[in-house]
């Protein structure tokens, strides 16, 4: 904000190693499509190219905002509005991901009643609660994990926490998924056009560098039948030595770990997204 004219610093060191790969580097502001001011946000962005946004996380509605106001400067984004809202919302994967991840239910909207219908269809046993793009991991006891589904007023004190902490971030409704144990840290795996082009560490765990595996074999036509053209995909070893995928999000808003250099990341993803 201070600095309009530079790229923000989490992503400065991406932006150097794009525009030395070959890529044309312009800068939207953040902050203007954040507050709706879509068009006044891309000015900075050259008429008439293709593009991918590579920046913080937007709302699926300020993302198609940002999608019309570059449209209107000729310019369109190779992730549209609506393959951004699928990677970006789980309701957009996860009935095609079942199998591969945790059983999952979710509600639309925040109601008690849609809340307990959601969690009478998941069963009994242990779960943990997010809404559709996002959980409050920090809050693991009081605003995440339902030790018992049975336990109907402890759920939802659970729930009530998560949609006061999330605020008027809370998006979409509640997600209730199965609790499964996993071992060892999540692996972040980048995907362009259903093709897997890096596999790293997860951010959240940025020195727990990548085991061998994950043995994607399984997983890829499934990614593929997505049909959605830069995503991430998180995985975690079960403890029964399955891997299951935890998150799909969209690429160009998932966050890159430290111990991937931005020049590896680039040159991974940078040969097929834009052509």
């Amino acid at each position: 904000m201070l600095r309009p004219r530079r790229p923000d610093e989490h992503f400065a060191a991406e932006a150097a190693a794009a525009r030395e790969a070959g890529w044309t580097v312009a800068l939207v502001d953040h902050d203007g499509l954040a507050a709706g001011a879509a068009d006044a946000a891309v000015a900075r962005v050259p008429a008439g190219d293709g593009a991918v946004y590579r920046g913080w996380m937007l709302g699926a509605d300020r993302y198609a905002a940002m999608a019309r106001a570059l449209a209107g400067r000729g310019v369109t984004l190779r992730t549209g509005p609506e393959q951004y809202r699928r990677a970006h919302e789980l309701p957009g994967w996860a009935a095609q991901l079942a199998g591969f991840t945790p059983d999952t239910t979710w509600t639309s909207g925040a109601d008690r009643a849609a809340f307990d219908e959601a969690r009478a269809a998941l069963g009994e046993g242990p779960a943990v609660l997010r809404d559709w793009t996002k959980s409050m991991k920090h809050y693991w006891d009081e605003a995440v994990y339902v030790p018992q589904l049975g336990d109907a007023a402890a759920a939802w004190r659970v729930a009530s926490r998560l949609r006061e902490l999330r605020g008027d971030e809370f998006t979409g409704g509640f997600v209730l998924r199965r609790f499964e144990r996993f071992t060892g840290a999540e692996v972040r795996t980048w995907w362009v056009r259903g093709e897997c082009r890096l596999v790293s560490a997860h951010p959240d765990s940025p020195d727990e560098l990548p085991p061998a595996g994950p043995d994607l074999a399984a997983i890829t036509p499934v990614i593929a039948g997505l049909g959605l053209p830069f995503v991430t995909v998180d995985l975690a070893l079960r403890a029964d030595g399955v891997w299951r995928v935890i998150e799909v999000g969209d690429g160009q808003v998932s966050d890159r770990p430290v111990s991937t250099t931005a020049e590896v990341f680039v040159a991974a993803v940078g040969d097929r997204i834009l052509t």
